[in-house]
């Protein structure tokens, strides 16, 4: 049996769709890091780390899912494109 050709853009489109997947787990995951410390820090106080990891982890969650949100958006308005033009 030949193998079957594998479309790129369809191949390239999963692979975007896989670290949009990473960059969402990541960001949000991020988020929940900066609010656990955020009650740490009100409970304990933010005198040292509490107040550096929300700094940090609010920082860096932004600039993971920033774009993991909008490639996001791109992938579904492509495969959405796609299945209106295949019906």
């Amino acid at each position: 049996m030949p193998p079957v050709p594998v479309d790129p853009v369809l191949a390239r489109r999963a692979r975007i769709a896989r670290l949009v997947e990473v960059g969402q787990r990541l960001g949000y995951g991020l988020f929940l890091v900066a609010v656990v410390s955020f009650v740490v820090g009100f409970v304990r106080g933010f005198d040292g780390w509490p107040g550096t990891v929300v700094l940090w982890s609010l920082v860096v969650g932004s600039a993971v899912l920033a774009p993991a949100i909008v490639f996001g958006y791109a992938v579904r308005a492509a495969e959405r494109e796609d299945r209106e033009r295949t019906s």
